[in-house]
């Protein structure tokens, strides 16, 4: 058992070196892999993370603005259809007002051309009647001998 002892102390002593030089190889990786590849995703990292908060900001920013467009959209929408009513309302007021002043122009004309009628036919009911009895006298005349209508009438 001495012998397994004494090789392996041999063994031990012999891979020292090569620990020491593992050692050493961790530590230089460390020092000049590991630090600078930590430094650099963590830099990544931190670029990434900043550039998906500026984009997620620039979308709010982006979506903010749509809304005030649409609202803006929405209130010039408003506004014409607005106006747009305003002017049917204008428009149907004056054809109201139109048609009405034609009615009552019309209405105008229909009373004197009545009034004028109704005169008219007046100065030829008293023309007739003026001239009845002279129209009369002419048939009495015509219809009757000449002798009998003379002394009829006086």
């Amino acid at each position: 058992m001495d012998e397994i002892l004494n090789q392996l102390g041999g063994l031990f002593i012999g891979s020292v070196p090569t620990i020491v030089f593992f050692l050493l190889l961790v530590v230089a990786y460390g020092f000049l892999v590991r630090r600078p590849l930590d430094a650099v995703l963590e830099e990544r990292r931190k670029r990434t993370t900043g550039a998906v908060e500026a984009a997620r900001a620039a979308i709010g920013h982006a979506e903010n603005e749509t809304s005030i467009f649409e609202e803006k959209l929405r209130a010039a929408r408003t506004e014409l259809f607005n106006a747009r009513a305003a002017r049917m309302k204008q428009w149907a007021t004056e054809r109201e007002h139109a048609i009405e002043q034609a009615r009552a122009e019309t209405q105008a004309k229909v009373a004197a051309a009545r009034l004028q009628l109704e005169q008219g036919a007046a100065a030829g009911r008293q023309q007739i009647e003026a001239m009845s009895g002279e129209l009369s006298a002419q048939v009495l005349k015509a219809v009757l001998p000449a002798g009998v209508g003379t002394g009829a009438a006086q």
